[in-house]
């Protein structure tokens, strides 16, 4: 199929040809002709997958000409939202419709004089959102698309009361959206009373990670990481490195070790201003930074091409976070490596890992690294895949159960010195 095959008009269809889009990706197949045709639309799908233009432009279509805030895009991290806001810009820009990006960590003046010019697709944070409408700077009384983008994120940070009082400020009447890598009942608690017979679109398991990456657990004990990530990072060939800690600090901590190795790096999370995280990433995606640390906070608002290495410092608490993570490579069809330092008191978290995405992930030294102590998981034990929780047509099916690990006896880890 190509995108004159889905119904959008001419000046998108250039828009589209201009941005070197040759055909629509799978999300962009399924969510365009229902989100045309006005539907709700709950959809299942990654970060990277082409879902933003998925929602973009049938909003640019369907927008009208009616003066106001006719569609409002929400999205956890600042990140996100420059990153939908260029693409809806690059969409709009045959039609005249007038895009802005609205987010915290940058002064209010700029925003406020953009919203005074006229706006008619907003993309926004909660947290500003709110700022600015409590300071009577917005009116959301137009708006009659909503979109809300890696709702599962704004979950895990906090922001569903924020989402809640964000919708009592929109008209009743409007067309919903809802994007998000994981469905729970949690993210669809918020919204799932006001979807009208959604389209539910899923495009493939949210757990499981792109075939093309190779994973690789390196055991390794705590307080050996940074010197392993420095011996890797010196000894072998990895070019453009994304490295996922835990804790801010941490990420913090893992930079200056870098530094002075001579290992060009920087740090991205929420502890930094706006400025230094843009900085940060245009300096990583320019070839300045060879490496890039980051928390899972930020995670989804990394896209950038040719990542060849994502190295998790620290095994996520959460294990979806892991999917998340690695899916940062093998962007585009390309190749890439997912490579996780393991400390002994992160075996659970590994058997966690390994139960949602249905396999086991092989584990093996470093060849000419030193290590003083390190615990091997058992090189036979068994993952079994976790039951998806989706949502159909307003029904709940499939249930999240604990996944049946292999007995104390059949985990016991093998030490090595």
């Amino acid at each position: 199929m190509s995108f004159d095959d889905l119904g959008l008009e001419k000046r998108l269809l250039k828009a589209i040809k201009a941005m070197d889009y040759s055909r629509p990706t799978p999300i962009q197949e399924r969510a365009i002709p229902p989100g045309l045709a006005g539907r709700d639309i709950v959809g299942c799908a990654q970060t990277g997958t082409g879902k933003t233009a998925a929602f973009i432009l049938p909003i640019l279509q369907r927008m009208g000409d009616n003066r106001g805030i006719k569609a409002l895009v929400v999205t956890p991290t600042r990140e996100l939202a420059v990153q939908i806001d260029e693409v809806a810009r690059d969409c709009s820009r045959f039609t005249g419709q007038r895009v802005t990006a609205v987010y915290g960590g940058v002064g209010y003046g700029p925003q406020i004089k953009a919203l005074r010019n006229g706006v008619d697709l907003l993309v926004a944070t909660p947290g500003r959102l709110l700022d600015l409408n409590g300071r009577g700077d917005i009116d959301l009384g137009r708006v009659k698309m909503l979109v809300l983008d890696e709702a599962d994120r704004m979950l895990d940070m906090g922001f569903w009361p924020d989402v809640r009082r964000i919708i009592r400020l929109l008209p009743g009447r409007r067309q919903n959206m809802l994007f998000s890598a994981t469905m729970s009942r949690q993210v669809l608690g918020v919204i799932g009373s006001t979807l009208n017979n959604p389209a539910r679109i899923d495009i493939a398991p949210s757990a499981t990670p792109v075939e093309a990456i190779e994973q690789v657990v390196y055991p390794v004990g705590s307080r050996q990481k940074s010197e392993l990530l420095a011996h890797l990072l010196k000894e072998k060939d990895l070019d453009r490195v994304l490295v996922f800690t835990r804790t801010r600090h941490r990420a913090d901590r893992v930079c200056r070790t870098l530094g002075r190795q001579k290992i060009r790096s920087a740090a991205i999370h929420s502890g930094r201003t706006q400025s230094q995280r843009q900085a940060a990433l245009d300096g990583f995606k320019s070839g300045r930074h060879r490496v890039l640390v980051a928390t899972d906070i930020v995670a989804r608002g990394i896209d950038v091409e040719s990542i060849s290495h994502v190295i998790n410092f620290d095994v996520p608490n959460n294990p979806e976070d892991y999917v998340h993570r690695i899916g940062r490579t093998a962007r585009a069809g390309a190749g890439g490596a997912a490579l996780t330092f393991l400390s002994p008191e992160e075996t659970g978290g590994l058997r966690d890992i390994e139960a949602l995405i249905g396999t086991t992930i092989r584990c093996e030294d470093v060849e000419g690294f030193q290590y003083d102590y390190r615990v091997i998981p058992k090189p036979d034990r068994q993952a079994r895949k976790v039951r998806k929780l989706v949502y159909n047509g307003g029904a709940l099916s499939g249930r999240r159960r604990r996944p049946r690990l292999p007995s104390r006896s059949a985990g016991r880890m093998a030490k090595a010195r």
